[in-house]
């Protein structure tokens, strides 16, 4: 049996299950009632693990919600095709799909073999946590040219192998690879 958590135990960064969902705490504002008999109130930011929506919910501080049968598992990026995108699970080599939608944007940071966690919710695949950078190679750039940094132009864009498109600095050539932070698409640093 799961264990149930009340609503002023959660905290940000934990996960939770309610009406069969599992949620993700994004944020949490406790309300104490000044007045003798008021309740306390707990409102939640939480995202949706299956549809990755983003609410806010109020709740009294003595609801109720399970733990939800969440497992993450290391998988390695196989290849997308017109169903989804295709994971294998590391321990038990299985083949695991998520659909475009689970996907979202990920695709612009993975490569065949990229190394990525999976989340189950009850034994099915719902989404992936990307790694906090990757290395990808510089599909094009424009050269830079001596004397740029005057003009204040310090960056410039480029094209990333998997078509991701973004801001490097003025130095960095075609071909060579780049560090890019997968949460905000900002350039890290040469690989």
């Amino acid at each position: 049996m799961a264990a149930l958590l009340e609503a002023i135990e959660i905290k940000r960064k934990m996960v939770f299950e309610h009406e069969g969902v599992p949620y993700a705490c994004l944020d949490v504002e406790v309300s104490t009632p000044t007045a003798r008999g008021g309740q306390t109130l707990v409102r939640l930011k939480m995202r949706n693990l299956l549809t990755r929506a983003v609410f806010d919910k109020t709740f009294k501080a003595g609801e109720k919600f399970r733990e939800p049968d969440l497992v993450t598992v290391d998988a390695s990026y196989l290849y997308s095709d017109g169903d989804g995108s295709y994971f294998l699970d590391q321990d038990s080599f299985e083949t695991l799909q998520l659909t475009s939608e689970m996907m979202g944007d990920a695709l612009e940071f993975l490569l065949e073999g990229t190394l990525v966690r999976l989340n189950k919710f009850n034994g099915n695949p719902i989404g992936l946590d990307l790694p906090q950078q990757v290395e990808l190679a510089v599909e094009y750039t424009e050269p830079g040219v001596r004397g740029d940094t005057a003009s204040g132009a310090v960056t410039k864009p480029a094209r990333l192998e998997t078509g991701l498109e973004l801001r490097v600095p003025f130095f960095v050539k075609t071909g060579e690879k780049v560090r890019v932070y997968t949460e905000t698409r900002e350039f890290a640093g040469r690989a």
